[in-house]
């Protein structure tokens, strides 16, 4: 069994704790989510694989979506491999539209079998609509035109560039 907790990324604590069957595939394991937290589970979604730093690693879709049908889906996925060890991660998502962004831990794993998830912890309400997401890009303030006339301040004339040196 594993205890699992999934933290919603939000401002406010909204947090499910699920014992899971550690033989239960990632599918399983997206409508047990879903459904503790009140979404029908009908909605594309993905795990990615993370660091202990959350750091967002290789994507687990709900589907397989490679031509040749070898890539990895939720299906393909057990528990106990995925994520074998205590504090392993996962960052999951929920409807692409709306990017409801969970984390996911194991907490604690026990030889004792549950069969049926149950959630043993509900903190906090969900929103009604899903966080919305900031995404940091580098500091693009200076065009390209800046870059250029950088590049040749110092150019006057066609006399002053050295072809032979091209």
């Amino acid at each position: 069994m594993y205890k699992v907790r999934v933290i919603l990324d939000t401002k406010e604590d909204v947090i499910r704790t699920l014992l899971v069957n550690e033989k239960a595939s990632l599918e399983n394991l997206h409508f047990d989510i879903a459904k503790a937290f009140g979404f029908n589970g009908q909605e594309m979604a993905s795990f990615y694989r993370t660091d202990e730093d959350w750091n967002q690693g290789e994507e687990i879709p709900l589907f397989n979506m490679s031509e040749a049908g070898e890539g990895i889906s939720m299906a393909t996925c057990i528990l106990h491999e995925t994520i074998p060890n205590q504090h392993d991660k996962l960052i999951y998502v929920y409807d692409f539209l709306q990017m409801w962004t969970f984390y996911v831990e194991v907490i604690e794993q026990s030889n004792e079998e549950v069969t049926e998830t149950k959630m043993i912890l509900s903190v906090g309400e969900i929103p009604e609509q899903a966080p919305e997401k900031e995404f940091k890009a580098d500091d693009l303030s200076k065009n390209i035109d800046d870059e250029i006339d950088d590049e040749f301040n110092n150019f006057e004339s066609l006399d002053d560039f050295d072809f032979d040196n091209y």
